[in-house]
């Protein structure tokens, strides 16, 4: 497989923190604990990770922090995996900004939003991605069209797949009819499934890449279910998948990072709080992800 395919597991690693009052928010980002995280993900299974995604909370992070992250990601995968980073950004000038930050770390890829904090045009967003991608490196663009207000359709992207470099789309609107569509319009730009709760779907139908959020919590059993749904082993795929939908459905929720970071701090691993503006579950939440995440866990046998 290729370096500038960038298909496969990559799991949106999520950022944990520990107290220090000094920090924004009262918690500093814990590099080490991310190191070894990445790393764990890696070693089961998946093919890479992607710091400083939604997952990652790049927007609660200072300028220092999101490049620390993202080297932290680099070192600690090596050359056993790839890295996908996130280069999001209000404008084109800063996500060529970190596109440019992200390629002198040594970074595989860029995935990249339509501008963040504004209602781009057709136009604007076509020139957002073409700055992004004059940088060099593969860029897998992202819709997600509940956050950025910007829809990413298949007519679009087939103007976004003739620039240089754009090599991938993360498609997150949920619609599973449009994988095929994309294929017919942009028959060299892969799809990647980028919502957990319909991911099977997705790869069934021809995405060759998941972009997950979910495999934070148990990366083995998801890096199985890609390679039972790739290989066309439907009804072993749907046997693992169909247990953990529940929990799955989360990734599509605007609650998505804490019900993730919870999932993690159910099987061991350092999930932990979330920056501002992201505040803690409500109770019900909470209660609802645990029998959720208890039902995923019970069926993979890890409960």
């Amino acid at each position: 497989m290729s370096t500038r395919d960038l298909g496969g597991v990559v799991v949106a690693a999520a950022l944990p923190y520990r107290a220090d009052d000094a920090a924004p928010a009262g918690l500093a980002v814990d590099y080490d604990t991310y190191a070894e995280h990445c790393r764990w993900l890696v070693d089961n299974g998946c093919r890479g990770v992607g710091p400083n995604g939604s997952l990652g909370e790049y927007s609660s992070l200072t300028d220092d922090e999101r490049r620390r992250v993202a080297r932290t990601a680099i070192e600690a995968v090596g050359a056993d995996g790839i890295v996908v980073v996130g280069v999001h950004g209000p404008g084109a000038h800063q996500a060529r900004y970190w596109a440019e930050a992200a390629a002198e770390d040594g970074a595989h890829g860029v995935l990249c939003l339509p501008p963040t904090l504004y209602r781009a045009n057709r136009g604007e967003v076509l020139a957002h991605f073409e700055a992004v991608a004059s940088v060099g490196l593969p860029v897998m663009v992202y819709n997600n069209p509940f956050d950025t207000k910007v829809d990413l359709t298949p007519d679009l992207l087939a103007e976004i797949a003739q620039i240089d470099n754009v090599v991938a789309v993360k498609e997150f609107s949920g619609d599973v009819r449009r994988v095929l569509e994309i294929c017919e319009r942009a028959p060299g730009l892969a799809v990647i499934g980028g919502a957990d709760d319909v991911v099977l779907e997705s790869l069934l139908m021809g995405a060759t890449g998941w972009f997950a959020g979910f495999p934070n919590v148990f990366p083995a059993e998801s890096a199985r279910l890609f390679e039972l749904a790739t290989a066309g082993k439907l009804d072993e795929a749907r046997a693992l998948y169909e247990p953990l939908v529940a929990a799955f459905r989360w990734d599509s929720r605007t609650e998505f990072v804490q019900a993730i970071k919870l999932g993690m701090d159910m099987v061991g691993r350092h999930g932990g709080p979330c920056r501002p503006p992201r505040g803690p579950l409500s109770d019900a939440q909470r209660e609802q992800v645990r029998a959720d995440m208890g039902r995923a866990l019970a069926a993979l046998g890890v409960a």
